[in-house]
């Protein structure tokens, strides 16, 4: 399941143009996801125009994340529209996710794409795509040739999103890491001249003493430890305690010798709470830590107050953009794989995985489903997944013997979230399909992963942090990652809504959100006692159904995805 070579096929763009861009597509409405698809192809070869003409047609959008709506002159949009006739009328999640996919469920009320979500797929709102693939999407078939059995949903053998991340080729380069870690401000390192941190206690030490020193910073309340649990977002609070004992990211369960239980009301993650329950005492948790959104989140990461916190790195990354176009980069960020106790070797790190359930899917409303296959089609080609990772050579990066590189100045811009807005296209292509890995000209597809790169837009700070470390990149601070299990990860098995396993899954996630930040905040002469009592509603909870879900699927992927 790590990164392999893709055969990518190359069409000349006059050739898809002429090919993909012909059709204008009118089609009916139901509720058969299968024969939606049907009545969309139909309609849109039905209704072709002019050989090479390009049609201007609009997709509606769905993306269930905030975010912010590109400036009206973007230029990547502007390219996208003047060679395909696409535009993109995006809507953005604001609020809870829940609430709002129920709203769109009841009344039906899809856009043409929609990024991946169970509750969606559950609905019948996607049509199947392998259909659509394989009659007008040559590019898309071959990007995902060798990832094709684990696309399609295990209820029915269809598939309905495109994972927008895991299929790699080429040369795999990683200087960037995306994941789960303890973070921590590198000003804090710089101040205690370096130390190696490896366990949780040693982290919490830091911080504690930094705070006590620094109890302001830039006129604002220094913030120890900052726990992100809101809506989906919920690892901040709750996945911790596997990484802590040498696990990888497996959602809600540890996997062992290829059985899952749920660790949530296990001894292993009562210390992590118990110790957090220690730290806020002390007063390094922020007070409205358990009350704040994402957005507020965000706005006290990209303050530069904040010490440290359990994330994912892609979930706060636009802070550190913030902090690097501020000029506070001794605020930024290095991800540390902490452990209970250093003879345990961390698992942060892990090989690619391909991100099912995520990226887009075609709606059952969408009356152009050819056009929009073929528009994906013709974007997952090699020159624009330059445009989207690297942008638009002689304005966004130059090349030098044939490497891209940037200068200072367009390093700067590719960091400024201002100018994104009106120079890349980030919102759309964050849930395209994607090439990862290298170009075929051996150029990486990402330009943080671009080994001179890289090392060229160092800023001299970070340079001083990792020659300090003896380390190249920050990935350098996580041991490197064994095989991918074949199932790998758990946390992506499809529990389906309104199942046993589902509804005892909802129910877990209900009681980790209730009882642990009571248990964080409570006396500590009575963590025992709260401790007690949200473990005890767990096993009234059929985790059991969860489990046995878990461990059903582990068992099927074993068998269909094994080679």
């Amino acid at each position: 399941m790590g990164g392999k070579s893709k055969a990518m096929y190359k069409v000349s763009l006059i050739v898809l143009l002429s090919l993909s861009f012909a059709l204008s597509g009118c089609g009916g409405n139901n509720n058969n996801t299968a024969g939606k698809a049907e009545e969309t192809a139909a309609a849109g070869t039905a209704s072709a125009n002019t050989e090479g003409k390009i049609e201007p047609f609009n997709v509606s959008v769905f993306i269930g994340a905030a975010g912010q709506q590109p400036t009206p002159d973007n230029k990547i949009y502007k390219k996208i529209k003047e060679e395909t006739g696409a535009t993109f009328d995006m809507e953005f999640l604001a609020g809870d996710i829940n609430q709002k996919l129920g709203v769109m469920i009841a009344g039906q009320d899809y856009p043409d794409l929609m990024t991946g979500n169970t509750k969606l797929t559950a609905a019948g709102a996607y049509i199947p795509l392998e259909d659509l693939i394989e009659e007008y999407a040559p590019n898309l078939k071959a990007h995902y040739a060798d990832y094709w059995n684990m696309m399609k949903d295990p209820n029915d053998g269809h598939i309905y999103i495109l994972p927008n991340y895991g299929v790699y080729n080429g040369k795999v380069n990683s200087s960037w890491y995306s994941g789960p870690a303890f973070w921590i401000q590198k000003a804090v390192l710089k101040e205690f001249n370096y130390p190696q941190v490896k366990t949780l206690d040693q982290y919490f030490d830091l911080i504690e003493q930094y705070k006590a020193k620094y109890p302001k910073i830039d006129g604002s309340p220094t913030i120890g430890f900052e726990i992100l649990n809101y809506d989906w977002k919920n690892w901040g609070l709750f996945n911790a305690p596997q990484h802590l004992i040498g696990h990888p990211n497996d959602g809600g369960v540890v996997v062992n010798d290829g059985v899952a239980e749920i660790f949530a009301d296990k001894d292993y993650a009562k210390q992590y709470y118990q110790k957090l329950n220690e730290i806020n005492q002390k007063g390094l948790i922020d007070k409205e830590t358990f009350v704040q959104n994402y957005d507020q989140y965000m706005a006290k990461l990209s303050s530069g107050t904040v010490l440290g916190m359990f994330d994912q790195h892609w979930n706060f990354n636009a802070a550190e953009d913030s902090l690097t176009t501020q000029g506070k980069i001794e605020r930024t960020y290095v991800g540390l794989p902490l452990v209970y106790d250093e003879s345990t070797k961390d698992y942060y790190r892990d090989l690619a995985v391909l991100n099912l359930n995520n990226g887009f899917g075609i709606s059952i409303n969408a009356k152009n489903a050819v056009q929009i296959i073929k528009l994906l089609d013709t974007l997952i080609q090699e020159d624009w997944q330059k445009t989207f990772s690297w942008g638009v050579e002689g304005e966004d990066y130059i090349v030098e013997n044939g490497r891209f590189m940037r200068t200072q100045e367009q390093r700067d811009n590719a960091a400024d979230a201002t100018w994104q807005l009106a120079n890349k296209a980030k919102a759309m292509f964050d849930y395209l399909p994607k090439t990862e890995g290298s170009f075929s000209d051996g150029n990486s597809t990402d330009a943080a992963a671009q080994p001179e790169e890289y090392k060229a837009g160092l800023k001299p700070f970070d340079k001083e942090v990792l020659d300090a470390y003896g380390y190249d990149s920050y990935v350098d601070f996580f041991s490197e990652p064994p095989a991918n299990p074949v199932y790998y990860p758990a946390w992506s098995i499809d529990l389906i809504e309104g199942s046993d396993a589902k509804i005892a899954s909802t129910k877990l996630n209900e009681l980790q959100t209730k009882f642990l930040p009571k248990a964080i905040l409570a006396d500590p002469a009575d963590f025992d006692s709260v401790w007690t009592d949200y473990t005890g509603q767990i096993q009234k909870a059929n985790v059991k159904a969860y489990e046995d879900k878990i461990n059903e699927q582990i068992k099927w992927r074993i068998e269909n995805w094994s080679k």
